[in-house]
């Protein structure tokens, strides 16, 4: 504590030394006269015939870690770290003022914001100039560094869109970056990579990737590559990616800042203390070696690391007698300069070789033979289903803001701001201390209260037909805990209206669940037609879980028929009393019926709790569903060979399997005409229930799970498995953010020959949405759909498995400090969860069955609820629509609207995305045409133009590596749109009211 204290109060000192500096800005009217030079024009040059050695000046600042993301700002509990990126900022700018030649990138928009925002207009012209020259640089530039293995695609994009279109309107051109930056994340994905070429970035450097992988190529001067990361876009995919050489860290002994411990340079040969010529040499042969690993006579070296440059000055007067004395040497090899790793990139690609190339992804990611970091694809999984939520209301809130003329306001900017922090690498990958997950939590569910504000002006306007007071007295609410059956606006009134928001691209026919006290309900659709409904009771442990705070004993359970595409529906729900409780509930004990399934499965319990799933379409499809866990690995002294199971990474106890639970439960079934469903409990802190809906061909689980039994001292890592008599052959899929499928094989790895000491946390892949594995030669699948992210794999042929919640009592060594131990209320954290499975042939309907699964589990219809008093049905309907759409024509079923949103200058965004890859579906994997004038029926679309994907440079301005401009609308075309195959295409277009 001392020791922390003594820099603390140094930190402070150094700080009040640093804010003189301003003393040597450059006056206004001088600066303002500078010409602008960024871009690769503002590039240092080349010596062809030396190693030309590019130091790059960057930070790497967590948006949230170990502190929150305004401890981290401000500088607050300088306890747990040093790092204060107010300072940093202040500090660069000035260290920057001072010598032309000096160069800086920096990378998160979300502090940098932060920070703009509180400078003077003086400081701020400072900022700019030093931009438009070239000399202080926006690389990557996203709203956060996100995750590349638990994030959903429409997330990323959306949290770039943000970060990127603040630069662009704050710094036009010389704002926008060209080179994406992911030097952090755990591991990379095909379709980051995708996203990157798409939103026009000329190339992407990366940090960490398989110790055996990066090695490999090392030692093959195979660093810098194509990645050729879409198969259905083609080259127009193509991005060129460098790894770096040592992560992101300068070489050893050559940090110069004030969390740093080494010796800065002594050039003074009077100084007893004089070093020069040592460092020199050490820094030399290190760059001798990293040129060795790369193809051309260029190198990159990253000179900072985590939360460097508070003291900017110390590590730029240090650069600089490098710089100075290496380039002074007497026949030198070495050609040293400031530089940025779009210059970089520049240098190597004007070299003109030809570069190998890469098709698969970087996962998993392994820092050595025992540590592969799969345990957080599943890590915090209350806080990754928490945010998927967000996204879910994000875009329903941007939708309606856009369909109700409600411009850009600061509700919609926070919400945006909030999930841009929750992508973060240390934020939904669930890698942040307990501390600081709960602030990313407070952080969301404040932007979505501030996010239904929207909601209920919109809806007011919808459905209110009394135009003369606006529909003030009517109120709408969301239900953010109904993943546990809680709901107090409907279990506190007897009379409700029920409004239901579809913010998919086509009609919507879906079930509704609603926690409810009573037990008969009416409801009546916007037709005046009564629903029929269902009553089913609400299991024990869901009511016992720790904090529901909820008087509902039952779930009601209707059909919502045909929901309008960026629509709405209401239903009016009444309750009336009834003493035939046990009729009502449609109640079948397990003495009349032992199995549920319709007309589809036939679905039971044998005697150790486990599930068997039967076809009754195909007798020869089945599966069997279980629960086992897998024993922590935790050893007292933590090195490679003794690594704990932590939040990054997952390691089995002895590399053991996953070990079976006694059945120490029961089941109940329950039978009615909407749902047939089958309550397992397996133990006091396991249980789920199956669900088979009318009319629909797949099996529902939803499982509850916790608090984590560790009283034994040993952490534990849930898993369920699903076992079929699929003949595999080691072969199965999982996701890549959400959209692509990449092929995975056990034990293997496409690009290098691997061998594996953790033969089961090695083949561990990140499912952010689906995992399926087939049988190709009889068209066979079963694929499964997480409403979260999950870590997942097949260890066996015809078996997929999935990790659902983790309770850690060691740290993994990586930096956290703290075990991966949730709790909640005083206790170990419960989670509940869905999985979605399908079983059956591999045909046209069964792909089209199960893209739009995938669309409702990542966008939900949402459910709005008004409490009414003494309010029938009759006096509703005369008073408010029950039903509206916002669209004249429906989409075709291979094209969604993936965004829409405000956006500039009364105008909206509009992303429309081809959902099918090229090769998945001989009906559905075409070229899709469509005229969107008259695409909304409130509006007509009278200007349109295209831009990139993150919707910060015209389509028309976008230069392919290739040397040819991008075509933009011919005029004959002005509102065709043409989409072809996995094509996502951005807008931006004027609505007009009709």
């Amino acid at each position: 504590m001392m020791f922390r204290d003594f820099f603390s109060i140094l930190l402070i000192f150094l700080l009040c030394l640093v804010i003189p500096f301003k003393a040597f800005y450059i006056p206004v009217n001088e600066r303002d006269s500078r010409a602008t030079t960024c871009g690769y024009q503002s590039c240092p040059k080349i010596d062809p015939k030396k190693l030309n050695i590019h130091l790059v000046g960057h930070t790497h600042d967590d948006v949230g870690w170990l502190k929150t993301v305004d401890q981290y700002y401000y500088g607050g509990r300088p306890n747990i770290q040093l790092a204060s990126v107010q300072y940093i900022l202040d500090s660069v700018i000035e260290a920057l003022e001072e010598n032309p030649e000096r160069r800086f990138i920096y990378v998160e928009t979300a502090f940098f914001w932060k920070w703009w925002q509180q400078q003077n207009d003086n400081v701020k012209r400072v900022v700019k100039n030093l931009i438009n020259e070239g000399r202080l640089e926006f690389i990557g530039g996203a709203w956060s560094m996100n995750d590349e293995a638990v994030t959903h695609y429409q997330s990323i994009i959306d949290q770039f869109t943000l970060g990127l279109s603040r630069l662009n309107d704050t710094f036009g051109e010389c704002g926008r970056p060209k080179i994406g930056w992911q030097i952090d994340p755990f591991g990379h994905s095909r379709e980051q990579a995708s996203i990157f070429s798409q939103m026009g970035y000329d190339g992407l450097f990366i940090g960490r990737l398989d110790y055996k992988d990066k090695s490999h190529r090392l030692a093959s001067k195979m660093t810098e590559f194509i990645w050729k990361s879409n198969p259905s876009l083609g080259s127009k995919a193509d991005l060129f990616t460098s790894v770096l050489y040592n992560f992101y860290k300068a070489p050893s002994g050559f940090c110069f800042d004030i969390v740093c411990e080494d010796e800065p340079l002594i050039d003074d040969p009077d100084s007893p203390d004089y070093n020069m010529d040592m460092k020199m040499e050490s820094f030399l042969e290190f760059c001798q070696i990293q040129a060795e690993s790369y193809m051309t006579n260029n190198i990159i070296l990253t000179m900072g690391e985590d939360f460097n440059y508070q003291i900017a000055r110390a590590w730029f007067v240090n650069l600089e007698k490098l710089i100075k004395y290496i380039n002074l040497r007497n026949g030198t090899d070495f050609n040293v300069f400031y530089s940025t790793p779009s210059c970089y990139l520049k240098a190597v690609n004007d070299v003109g070789i030809t570069w190998p190339t890469k098709d698969d992804d970087f996962f998993p990611y392994g820092s050595d033979s025992h540590s592969y970091w799969t345990g957080y694809f599943t890590s915090r999984p209350s806080l990754k289903f928490f945010e998927r939520l967000g996204n879910n209301f994000l875009q329903v809130v941007k939708q309606i803001a856009v369909l109700s003329d409600i411009p850009s306001n600061s509700d919609l900017d926070k919400f945006r701001e909030a999930m841009g922090i929750l992508q973060h690498h240390d934020a939904v990958a669930g890698t942040e201390q307990q501390h600081v997950a709960n602030d990313y939590a407070r952080i969301l569910h404040h932007s979505i209260k501030g996010g239904e504000k929207i909601a209920i002006t919109a809806l007011r306007k919808w459905l209110d037909t009394k135009k003369n007071d606006n529909g003030t007295s009517i109120d709408f609410h969301s239900c953010l805990q109904l993943n546990i059956s809680s709901c107090r606006y409907t279990e506190e009134n007897e009379i409700f209206v029920v409004t239901l928001y579809n913010p998919t691209s086509q009609p919507l026919t879906t079930y509704v669940r609603l926690p409810v006290t009573k037990t008969c309900y009416t409801v009546v659709d916007y037709l005046g037609i009564k629903v029929v409904n269902q009553l089913v009771p609400i299991p024990l442990e869901v009511i016992n879980i720790p904090g529901r705070v909820s008087a509902a004993k039952y779930e009601l359970i209707f059909s919502a028929v045909g929901i309008p595409p960026l629509g709405f529906q209401s239903f009016h729900v009444s309750s009336k009393s009834s003493s035939l409780e046990e009729e009502n509930l449609n109640t079948f004990n397990n003495e009349i019926s032992n199995s549920i399934g319709g007309d589809t499965f036939n679905i039971s319990v044998d005697k150790k709790g486990n599930v068997y799933v039967l076809s009754k379409l195909r007798k020869d499809l089945n599966f069997v569903q279980s629960f086992s866990y897998y024993e922590a690995a935790q050893n007292g002294k933590i090195n490679s060979t003794r690594r704990n199971s932590g939040a990054y990474v997952f390691r089995p106890k002895e590399n053991t399997n996953a070990k079976c639970f006694d059945y120490r439960g029961n089941y109940k079934i329950y039978k009615g005409p909407l749902v047939e469903e089958l309550h397992v409990k397996i133990n006091d802190w396991i249980s789920q229930i199956i669900r088979v809906y009318n009319g629909q061909e797949r099996v529902e689980f939803n499982w509850l799970i916790g608090p984590i039994n560790v009283s034994d001292n040993v952490g534990r890592e849930i898993v369920t498995r699903y076992t079929t008599n699929l003949k595999s052959k080691e072969i199965f899929y999982t996701d890549s953010n959400g959209r692509q499928m990449l092929r995975r094989r056990r034990n293997s790895r496409p690009t290098w020959n691997q061998t594996f000491e953790e033969v089961i946390s090695s083949n561990y892949y990140p499912v952010t949405t689906k995992i399926y594995l087939q049988e190709p030669e009889n068209k066979l699948k079963l694929s499964v759909f997480t409403d979260r992210s999950e870590g997942g794999t097949s260890l066996q042929d015809g078996e997929l498995e999935l990790m659902l919640h983790r309770r850690l009592l060691m740290d993994d060594g990586f930096g956290v400090v703290e075990p991966l131990n949730e709790e909640a209320f005083g206790e170990g954290l419960v989670v509940r969860g869905q999985h979605v499975l399908f079983l059956g042939e591999i045909n046209e309907k069964s792909i089209l069955d199960e893209k739009e699964q995938a669309l409702q589990l990542s966008l939900k219809p949402w459910t709005f609820i008004t409490p009414l008093q003494d309010v029938s049905y009759d006096q509703w309907k005369n008073n408010f629509n029950m039903q509206g759409s916002s669209l004249n024509t429906v989409l075709p079923l291979n094209v969604r609207i993936l965004t829409l949103e405000p956006w500039k200058e009364d105008s909206a965004l509009l992303r429309l995305e081809h959902i099918f890859e090229s090769n998945e579906s001989s009906i559905y994997s075409q070229p899709v045409k469509i005229n969107i004038q008259d695409l909304f029926s409130k509006f007509k679309v009278t200007t349109m133009r295209e831009t990139n994907l993150s919707g910060n440079q015209w389509l028309g301005d976008v230069i392919q590596r290739d040397g040819d401009t991008l075509s933009n609308m011919t005029n004959d075309e002005k509102f065709v749109i043409h989409i072809n195959p996995f094509e996502i295409k951005t807008f931006v277009v004027k609505l007009v009211k009709r």
